[in-house]
């Protein structure tokens, strides 16, 4: 994921009717709100369901990437929220650099519970986040840029639950997601941050390691749910080899064609997928192919194998 004026206009309203106070512009109220809304809880969220034979099942791990948004779930947390902004010192600043400063003084700390968090992917609402720890409720709040970018991003790793009722969020049935971890970053200082390999000029390898994390998170449907999903998010933003590679496989004159995810033959008691980058030369069409293995059987990825060659069978 402060002032507020007299009147209530132009509120953002999402999908689900739910007020997005990162973009709202709330009003204080003469009067405090008629009724509290009592904090969000979910009892059995992150608790993999029992099978038929009674033995829990696998939880449904999350690593994904997109964007989280603070939505107000109802009107007494909207006109809340519009009365602790109008006692905040907010002169001077935009109406998300406002709420993020509300939201940050621990005395609002109580706003920040009874918000819905929101993860939008690609611009669609996806999953409603709740944290495991009460404290990482700050989390949620860094993750609201006082000056936001198209290119921020946030990773959000976690378990997957049940589907939200209606009364949680306005009406917003998505996913619950208790996470452990969020990272919020934007894609330039993730570039940046990448160290460049010595063969490699800058003005080269900035656009290849740009294009390489722009056609991972341009792949259908990664809503971060799959073992290949998974894999891919976590290479993107863990794994730097990959981003040399592909500014290197540019300076030979190859295309980056392909990236695909299979079933390692390893895999057996855990679960480890293959990643492979295919790279085809410009003017004689020779594909080289390169992977990185990953193993995706707990809540968090890691690498099993580095990037080397890889060798169709």
């Amino acid at each position: 994921m402060d002032q507020i004026q007299t009147e209530v206009p132009e509120q953002t309203v999402s999908a689900s009717g739910g007020r997005d106070i990162t973009t709202a512009t709330v009003a204080p109220s003469a009067n405090p709100p008629a009724s509290a809304v009592a904090p969000q809880v979910c009892a059995n969220c992150g608790a993999a369901p029992a099978t038929n034979g009674g033995a829990p099942a696998m939880p449904n791990y999350i690593y994904v990437i997109g964007g989280i948004k603070a939505v107000s779930p109802s009107p007494s947390v909207e006109k809340e929220f519009a009365q602790a902004t109008g006692r905040a010192e907010t002169a001077g600043l935009t109406d998300r650099q406002a709420v993020q400063k509300v939201l940050s003084q621990r005395q609002n700390r109580y706003l920040a519970r009874q918000l819905c968090w929101v993860l939008t992917v690609e611009g669609l609402e996806t999953y409603i986040l709740v944290p495991r720890d009460p404290a990482d409720l700050d989390l949620l709040i860094e993750s609201l840029r006082p000056t936001p970018s198209p290119m921020d991003l946030d990773c959000v790793i976690g378990i997957r639950g049940p589907i939200a009722p209606p009364q949680m969020c306005n009406g917003l049935m998505l996913p619950i997601v208790v996470f452990d971890q969020i990272y919020s970053f934007d894609r330039d200082t993730l570039i940046k941050a990448i160290p460049r390999p010595e063969k490699a000029s800058a003005k080269e390898f900035a656009p290849a390691a740009e294009q390489l994390f722009d056609r991972i998170m341009q792949m259908a449907d990664n809503a971060g749910a799959t073992d290949e999903d998974r894999a891919l998010n976590y290479l993107a933003v863990r794994y730097q080899a990959i981003y040399a590679s592909a500014a290197d496989a540019f300076a030979r004159n190859s295309s980056l064609t392909a990236v695909d995810v299979v079933r390692s033959a390893l895999s057996g008691a855990r679960k480890i997928v293959d990643v492979v980058f295919s790279y085809t030369n410009r003017n004689t069409d020779v594909v080289e192919k390169s992977f990185v293995r990953v193993d995706v059987t707990d809540e968090f990825p890691f690498l099993v194998t580095k990037l080397s060659p890889y060798y169709d069978r």
